[in-house]
């Protein structure tokens, strides 16, 4: 390892299992200081038992490096600055704030219950929203008394934030909400040195297992690259966490295998102006005329 992050603190939320731990265990391994937060729930986000997170920060310890745990509710105001106050307490300081906490709870439309809706989008928006805001707030101050702080934050979206995905109607909304999150984050904070990035990645996961269960290697194959392993994506994550990330901010990248993409959102395509107002019937026809120069959108995942 080369200690990129050596010196640095970061938090790291949903780190009990899959991308998360993936995440604190690269962290620490740079050389970073990990505070590791998860609730510990269950896939859907019901009451789940033991505590992930302290499992966790005793592997990071087991293997020379620091860290604690942290089991609030980061969907909470108090949950959210316990977490940056942990850091501060524990360390003294805070360099970079990892969004990833989140659960499933997939219905097609007609049958997604409003509490479903409610919860999914809690956990990933609020629970993103949140300990950015708190985090965002400690590093103002530090501008402002002119500590400019290196700060680093690295969201968690989707591809089914970017392109939607049939049966996760609420996951695809939340999703797509922290992309948006993520860039007006990037155009408020980068005065007080704060950096904004999201990622959008592809692995194995609680939420994602019997999805990616056939990409696992063989038996026999102890060698062979598991390509959908939640390490994969950790490296772009500890990159964006550390100082070295210097300048790369507003941006969507996603995260797969050995994969690393520059995701570039919506751009103005073909367009008509006719300098006054369109009849319907005159919108209806340029617009297919437009349509039919435009880029043919990316498929839904899962539409037939």
């Amino acid at each position: 390892m080369t200690g990129l992050c050596a010196g640095r603190v970061a938090v790291v939320t949903g780190a009990g299992r899959g991308l998360g731990r993936a995440h604190a265990l690269a962290l620490a391994a740079e050389g970073a200081k990990v505070v590791v937060n998860d609730l510990g729930v269950a896939l859907d986000g019901a009451a789940g038992q033991g505590s992930p997170a302290q499992e966790v920060a005793d592997e990071i310890r087991a293997l020379g490096g620091e860290a604690v745990a942290h089991g609030g509710d980061i969907a909470t105001t108090d949950g959210a600055a316990s977490l940056v106050t942990t850091a501060l307490d524990t360390y003294g300081r805070l360099d970079a704030l990892v969004n990833n906490a989140g659960f499933l709870r997939d219905r097609m439309l007609i049958n997604l219950d409003e509490d479903d809706w409610d919860a999914v989008l809690r956990v990933h928006l609020k629970g993103h929203f949140l300990p950015l805001r708190h985090a965002a707030a400690h590093w103002r101050a530090e501008a402002k008394a002119g500590r400019s702080p290196a700060a680093r934050v690295v969201n968690t979206s989707s591809g089914a934030g970017l392109l939607g995905s049939v049966g996760q109607g609420n996951y695809s909304a939340a999703k797509a909400g922290i992309v948006g999150l993520t860039l007006v984050a990037a155009a408020e904070l980068g005065r007080y040195g704060i950096q904004v990035n999201a990622i959008a990645p592809a692995a194995r996961t609680r939420m994602t297992e019997r999805t990616f269960a056939e990409t696992m290697a063989a038996p026999g194959e102890a060698d062979a690259f598991d390509a959908m392993a939640p390490e994969n994506v950790s490296p772009l994550v500890v990159w964006l966490a550390s100082a070295d990330s210097a300048g790369v901010t507003g941006r969507v990248f996603e995260a797969e295998a050995g994969r690393i993409t520059v995701m570039e959102g919506w751009r103005p395509g073909p367009t008509a102006d006719k300098g006054a107002r369109w009849t319907p019937a005159e919108a209806g026809e340029v617009t297919r005329k437009l349509l039919a120069a435009a880029e043919p959108p990316r498929p839904v995942y899962g539409a037939s």
